[in-house]
């Protein structure tokens, strides 16, 4: 077939299955655009409010329903606004291909209207990323592109096409997906050793990130678990990779983890970590992190090894791989005195939110009220800050793919967008953005993609009238002095959501919570529930910076 740039383009979409982009029409786009009017019958394209949003939908999209997200944007602003979306991509590695468009090929270089070197600015941030200079290298740089970007550990490429390329025609012949890339295996030798470890350990820790996630790990992890009988903590990454309602699980682990979680770390003689890159957020202080016990980390990507802590072994390769293998060798452990202590611990210091104020209203019970409403079964977004640790703390996550959050890059802004993503993935399901009022503020223009495109999420704003994780941190170590943490604006939410066209509720005290969910989760159209709390509430357990992961704070009265 003779096409043009453009139409292929769209045919490599069709090969990927693709079947929906989030994107932003402008003049460096106009062909492409054209040609999604052509193929409307194929591929369904959702117009966002701004380009930022584009690109945190399909990262929604892709975490939800473990394909390749697509976001489209024009050339210069319109490329530069994807960069924040793309960077928080690239931190949670999450597979996605960003097409941009740019100036002509004769225009290059030559500071022309609109013009950015968007490769040049994103090379720090994808995986890899294209200038496509010759409509015959168009079909091929895209294939490559989806390979990379869900090959390995996955992540975002960006493919930048100057828009006389896709104007110019060549022959196109269509083909099958590219496989993923090949990645390594350990040899035998490692898993002995990591047998032998496992099998001498008498207080095992098993603690998983989001490569468990990422790899579909998740029911071979259940395994592993079991065969080792140890306790399991997880990232904020790996929410809902390990079932939450199983008596094993600890909560999360760092900075906000449980006490449990702190208690068994400093007793542990063995930590076992999955798919995780020990973030900072985790270790807290790495020079005090898990010092007395020996640490095997399972590992995709080698540059993780080692980076932020020494570990006593590496295993790299797919985690779902590495655990089929395990629980092929491991006989069964019994570490039953272990297992016993760490459910004491459960059982003594549970998590317990208390009210500041006579409406008796906290995060934590707006939150288990939406989980039992819902189930445990609801998709929940967030945005970035105390109520993104509400959400991991009180919601109970049962499955893989239910927990969309911007963990490495804290993207404030990117939950509404994501959660637009995320329930076009999953139109069956319920999808709950959990926001607040500072974080709404950034991307609530995301509201009429919504109302638009009758995406029937529930945006639930604690509203709390400060930028709440700032402030928290202000009181513990600035001596209460709120510089601009205060938010001094007068928005009245609920008329903001109408205006936009969309329903909404105001939640001012506990007997509000159940009323207002139900009838905000029967209605299944865009929804905004303004939730007012007092501002003094705050996340505990918290580790203070530069602290131990295992003296977490547990009360700030």
């Amino acid at each position: 077939m003779l096409l043009t740039g453009a139409q292929i383009v769209m045919e490599c979409l069709l090969e990927q299955g693709v079947d929906t982009v989030f994107g932003y029409p402008g003049g460096a786009v106009l062909n492409i655009y054209d040609a999604l009017y052509e193929y409307r019958d194929r591929i369904n394209h959702v117009r966002t409010a701004h380009e930022q949003g584009a690109a945190h939908a399909a990262d929604g999209y892709a975490r939800s329903s473990g394909k390749t997200g697509v976001c489209i944007a024009t050339s210069g602003p319109g490329a530069t606004n994807l960069v924040t979306g793309i960077a928080t991509a690239y931190m949670d590695s999450v597979p996605l291909v960003a097409i941009t468009g740019n100036v002509n090929l004769n225009l290059l270089g030559l500071d022309s209207f609109q013009e950015v070197d968007i490769t040049g600015i994103t090379m720090p941030i994808t995986k890899h990323n294209y200038i496509v200079k010759d409509v015959q290298d168009l079909a091929p740089v895209l294939r490559e592109a989806f390979q990379i970007a869900g090959s390995g550990r996955k992540g975002p490429v960006l493919v930048d096409i100057p828009k006389d390329i896709t104007s110019a025609k060549c022959e196109y012949e269509r083909r099958a997906p590219l496989p993923p890339l090949p990645h390594d295996f350990p040899p035998e030798e490692r898993f002995a050793q990591a047998l032998d470890m496992i099998q001498r350990a008498e207080r095992p820790f098993l603690y998983c990130g989001g490569g468990v996630i990422s790899s579909g790990a998740a029911g071979e992890l259940k395994l592993f678990a079991e065969k080792l009988d140890a306790p399991v903590a997880c990232s904020l990454m790996c929410q809902g990779g390990f079932d939450q309602a199983d008596p094993r699980y600890m909560g999360m682990l760092g900075m906000h983890g449980t006490n449990t979680a702190a208690l068994a770390i400093k007793n542990c003689d063995l930590f076992v970590a999955v798919g995780t890159r020990f973030s900072d957020r985790v270790l807290c202080n790495a020079g005090l992190f898990a010092r007395h016990c020996s640490i095997i980390q399972i590992e995709i990507d080698t540059a993780e090894f080692n980076k932020n802590i020494e570990v006593q072994l590496k295993v790299k390769g797919d985690a779902a791989e590495i655990l089929q293998q395990l629980n092929r060798l491991l006989p069964q452990q019994d570490h039953r005195e272990w297992m016993a202590q760490v459910d004491a611990w459960k059982k003594e210091f549970p998590l317990v939110q208390q009210a500041k104020d006579d409406s008796g209203l906290t995060p934590q019970y707006v939150l288990e009220t939406l989980d039992r409403l819902t189930g445990s079964s609801a998709i929940i977004a967030t945005e970035v800050g105390q109520h993104q640790m509400w959400a991991a703390q009180f919601y109970t996550f049962r499955r893989p793919r239910q927990f969309v959050s911007s963990g490495g890059l804290g993207t404030m802004g990117f939950g509404l967008g994501a959660a637009i993503g995320a329930q076009i993935a999953n139109p069956d399901q319920q999808v709950v953005n959990v926001a607040g009022d500072g974080s709404f503020h950034m991307n609530l223009n995301e509201l009429a993609t919504a109302v638009a495109y009758n995406v029937p999420i529930v945006e639930l704003v604690f509203n709390n009238t400060v930028l709440g994780m700032v402030r928290q941190w202000q009181k513990l170590f600035y001596d209460n002095r709120f510089s601009q943490t205060d938010v001094d604006v007068s928005t009245n939410f609920p008329a903001l959501a109408e205006a936009f066209g969309m329903k909404a509720f105001t939640i001012a005290k506990k007997e509000d919570v159940e009323p207002v969910l139900r009838e905000a989760l029967a209605l299944r159209r865009p929804v905004l529930i303004d939730c007012r709390i007092n501002k003094d509430i705050n996340v505990l357990p918290m580790v203070p910076a530069g602290a131990s992961v295992e003296s977490p704070i547990l009360s700030m009265d």
